[in-house]
């Protein structure tokens, strides 16, 4: 079988086509097919596989650095600022003027649209000639297997929008057909991707290589299990109190579980050993030249295939290059439209020895504020002088200028070019993490191989850690964020602790592991859901945020902190996205989220 890749057949996009436009009645209308209907998809392997290839062709719709339109969900919260000033996804959200009407609707369809694909191929495969054992790869069995994680997937990405969906099982409906849309219970839909996500793992290889690489794997089953256990337990669902902090008279355990259990952090912290305990994946370490520290975490997001990746956005050889430096890189080098990061996350860095600005043995510089920082600032935040490839010209690599130039009788004016503060940036910053520290965007001479990380063991680890501190104790937690900040070239000190403080208890260690979670996982869509999850939206995106400008004023730099209006505002009703209005009007059965 060849690779899963995001450019597919001709075929499979006039297949997926059809079905988006026989959904304008419904999310889950029928496939249109015309000269190519299903008995021709399914009577073919080759056809087969590319309609499988095609699920997978979505699997990213929640963490494109494109969703919200000049940014992605790291626009849309307090990692970063829109790409633009033009009204977006983002800046509804951001605002806080979110609501059913001006939401988007593509998480819900492209979801249900996917997992209708799913059924389809489920219930027609076993008319495909399909002569593999059911161990190898591009089997009956295995192809079942796949389909059904993906199943699962895009219920997952469901239920941390929106609580509670309606789960349509095997089902394939028709116009002609009443389509069942009440919601199944947070609980039911928990219980249901868990189950899905054990069955799959029954039948897929643990990892996939070779030809196979970016398939579902065993691996990735349960890494999506222990993702979900761990939402599960956290305080916004366990325990939920959302429908009287919203208001609205919805059923609570639609959006979550209305008595806590603890021991729903002990099965989330089961989950995730299972991964570990497996000893497939591994952090990607580096070593190699002391004088960089922290390789290991920059070099992964260049290589193809590492031993940290477990769920994958898999490109082809057309599009290598021409994801996220697209939206990421700086003007400069070719980029637009994408999140601009705060102030407030480049705070949050520590100083090499792993201490933050106040208690750290380096002494903190406001004048050269990214000297002697956690080195993983450097590989995620693009800021004034970041060295970065020329487009055009692979084997030059200069500084990017972001900043302004102060002349003598006091007045400031741009004169290096469209990357500056006002001109390319609104916060002083652009987004480095992941770039292919060799590529440059729409330059056909410096693409990358690279692909877009969904799941890796870093976040497993980080699962672990939180969900061992809820419930069990700090050892373990310890053992991970040690591991992390010395992967990420933070030295660990005469006591070997990395910065971390000795002694923590749960309290003090949650806190540890939120702020390495957000240093880790920066800008690969997770911050969103964490601070909902955890229920500190409320603090953390009701503020003021902040960026740099940088003045150049002859040999003389000066670093100002400036506030980015207007203020972030958050309620309640926004730790649960609203379900589009177009779907609530189809039918009364439908109900909407509590506060919308």
């Amino acid at each position: 079988m060849k690779k899963i890749y995001i450019r597919v057949v001709v075929f499979a996009l006039f297949v997926f086509a059809s079905g988006l436009l026989s959904c304008k009645k419904n999310f889950l209308g029928a496939t249109t097919i015309t000269n190519l209907n299903q008995s021709t998809v399914f009577a073919d392997s080759t056809n087969t596989a590319a309609f499988l290839a095609n699920i997978y062709s979505n699997i990213a719709v929640s963490e494109a650095a494109n969703s919200m339109g000049n940014g992605g969900l790291d626009a849309a919260g307090d990692e970063g600022a829109p790409g633009t000033l033009l009204p977006s996804q983002a800046t509804y959200w951001a605002s806080g003027i979110i609501n059913a009407a001006n939401v988007t609707d593509n998480i819900y369809s492209t979801c249900y649209t996917q997992i209708r694909a799913v059924n389809q191929l489920l219930a027609n495969i076993s008319k495909t000639k399909l002569t593999l054992p059911d161990n190898q790869p591009g089997s009956r069995a295995q192809m079942k297997a796949e389909a059904r994680f993906l199943r699962a997937w895009y219920y997952a990405i469901l239920i941390k929008h929106y609580g509670g969906v309606p789960l349509v099982g095997n089902n394939i409906y028709n116009y002609t057909d009443p389509i069942p849309v009440q919601r199944a219970t947070y609980a039911a839909c928990v219980s249901y991707i868990t189950s899905e996500c054990d069955s799959a793992a029954m039948v897929l290889p643990y990892t996939q290589a070779g030809p196979n690489y970016g398939r579902a794997s065993g691996g990735a089953c349960q890494a999506l299990k222990a993702r979900v256990l761990l939402y599960a337990a956290s305080p916004l669902f366990n325990g939920t109190t959302l429908v009287a902090d919203a208001g609205g008279s919805i059923d609570a355990s639609i959006v979550g579980y209305p008595v806590a259990d603890p021991q729903r952090w002990v099965l989330a912290k089961n989950a995730a050993y299972a991964v570990l305990r497996s000893g497939s994946y591994a952090l990607n370490v580096d070593s190699s030249n002391k004088s960089r520290p922290g390789l290991g975490f920059v070099g992964l997001f260049c290589e193809r295939s590492n031993p940290e990746y477990i769920l994958q956005v898999m490109y082809s050889d057309i599009d290598y290059g021409h994801q996220l430096e697209a939206f990421w890189d700086p003007p400069s080098r070719g980029g637009a439209n994408g999140a601009q990061p705060y102030q407030e996350v480049v705070d949050l860095f520590p100083m090499i020895d792993g201490k933050d600005t106040l208690t750290s043995a380096y002494k903190y510089n406001s004048q050269n504020p990214y000297a002697n920082r956690d080195p993983r600032l450097g590989y995620t935040i693009i800021h004034d002088q970041t060295v970065l490839p020329v487009r055009l010209n692979p084997p030059n690599r200069t500084p990017v200028n972001i900043y302004l130039t102060k002349n003598a009788d006091g007045s400031v004016t741009n004169t290096v070019g469209a990357d500056a503060v006002t001109f390319g940036t609104t916060t002083g910053y652009y987004i480095n993490k992941m770039l292919d520290t060799n590529a440059c965007s729409t330059d056909i001479t410096q693409r990358t191989r690279r692909c877009q990380p969904l799941m890796r063991y870093a976040e497993v680890l980080l699962n672990y850690a939180e969900a061992y501190n809820e419930s069990k104790g700090t050892d373990s937690a310890y053992v991970v964020l040690k591991a992390l900040r010395a992967r990420a070239g933070i030295q660990a000190g005469a006591d070997g602790m990395y910065g971390l403080a000795v002694g923590m208890g749960q309290t003090q260690m949650r806190t540890a592991i939120q702020l390495e979670r957000r240093l880790e996982l920066a800008y690969e869509g997770f911050r969103f859901w964490d601070v909902r999850r955890w229920k500190i939206a409320g603090t953390e995106e009701n503020k003021l945020f902040h960026g740099m400008m940088v003045l150049h004023s002859g040999s003389a730099v000066t670093y100002n902190v400036f506030a980015i209006l207007p203020q972030h505002s958050f309620s309640a009703r926004m730790y649960l996205w609203p379900l589009p209005q177009q779907e609530i009007g189809k039918s009364k059965d439908l109900v909407q989220n509590p506060g919308y």
